[in-house]
Parts: structure tokens; sequence; C-alpha cells
């Protein structure tokens, strides 16, 4: 199989190419340094695994649609430092297949090349553990149909999520934030469509499970 390395961190990059080197399915490794790379080449390579930062430097977790949208035959393998719930919906909404930190072991990143090339999900025992504590269901957070619609949930869309998931209405919203009803109601409609969610009670549950919001909250609410 062929394997694309996109991140902007040589050394990382070297450190990739010299362990998937010694991998016996790996025929061909490609290393991108940016987006604009990333997507020239997305468009001839066929079918192939993309491992990818999209939060280093010169990319973002838009990469992956976008590169989708260009190739569908791309399996993503997201690998990053971080390993928040939010991190973790970002990437699952946005088309990630599978996640592994970058302080995973050599063998759990062997593992995620030989899940996710036979179609399979697959995450280290880091992410793992994010996804238990959170009460994350991966299968519910696969991507929707690729569009040209925004992944990741802008400043204010998370300012108004935390809202709504501390009881205040739509009217309150706007007054505390000096924007026009209609325009709450919009960007209600928009997070109900980016979370994939029906009704406050999904909204909710989502700023909990990101820690938007803490669940303390609701425990403490009544005092």
């Amino acid at each position: 199989m062929k394997v694309i390395i996109a991140d902007s961190n040589e050394l990382l990059r070297v450190g990739l190419r010299t362990t998937l080197q010694k991998h016996d399915r790996v025929e061909e490794l490609i290393e991108v340094k940016n987006s604009e790379e990333l997507r020239a080449i997305s468009r001839n390579i066929g079918k192939a695994l993309v491992i990818i930062d999209y939060t280093a430097p010169g990319f973002d977790i838009n990469d992956v649609a976008s590169s989708l949208r260009l190739n569908p035959k791309l399996r993503f393998i997201g690998l990053t430092y971080l390993q928040s719930a939010q991190t973790l919906v970002d990437a699952l909404r946005g088309g990630v297949m599978s996640y592994i930190k970058k302080d995973c072991s050599l063998s759990e990143i062997s593992d995620a090349v030989n899940e996710t090339a036979a179609g399979k999900k697959f995450f280290c025992g880091k992410i793992l553990d994010t996804i238990n504590k959170a009460n994350l269901n991966p299968n519910e957070l696969e991507a929707e149909a690729l569009t040209c619609d925004p992944l990741v949930l802008s400043e204010r869309e998370n300012e108004i999520i935390v809202l709504i998931a501390e009881g205040y209405t739509n009217d309150q919203i706007a007054d505390l934030l000096f924007l026009s009803k209609h325009t709450v109601n919009t960007h209600r409609k928009n997070i109900l469509h980016k979370l994939g969610v029906k009704n406050t009670a999904g909204i909710v549950m989502y700023a909990v499970k990101t820690q938007l919001i803490s669940p303390n909250k609701f425990l403490f609410a009544s005092n």
C-alpha cells in the first residue's frame, strides 16, 4: 500500500518514515509538509493511507474532508499530541478513520496502519481511555456526507453551546451576546446540524462529553 505522511515537523516525518520503511505492506512512502502538497498528491495517487497531524502548522482538520472530496479512496489516521474529547470528535466528524497519539508505541502505529488499510477503525490505548471516560461512541461520530460546510465549530458556536447547556433561552442568549434573536436561532440550527443531534439534550450531552461544560453544574444546580 501507499502511505502519505502529512506533517510539517521534519524530525517526526523522519521518525515515521524510519518506522514504516520496515513495514511489510508499505510499498511507497510519500511525505507532504502542508495542505497544498497534500491536496496536490491526493488528486492522482489513487488508493492510499494518510497519516496526518492536522494540528501541525500548515495543516488543519478541514484538510481531511477536502482531500477526501478530491479522492474518496484515501483513508486517514490522525496522529497528534492531543487526546481531548473535543479533538477526537472533530477528527472523526472530519473524516479521520483511526486515531493515535504521537507518544504511542511503535507497535500501535503499525497496528493502526494494518487495521485502517483493512477498512477498520483503530485507536491507541490512550485514545481509548479518552473515549471511555467521555462515554463517546465513535460509530455515532462518523463523517456525514462531505460538503463544503465548515467541519469545526466556530468560537461563537462553542460560546452558544455553553450557554444552551447552562440553560439559557434563545432570547437570553441574544441579550447576553448582543445578537439578534434571528442570529441566535440560525446559530442554533447550524449547531444542531453540525453535531448531528436533534434537540437541546443532544447539545448538552455534546458540551459535557467534550468538556465545554462541567457535569458538576448539573449536580449542584439545585443548591
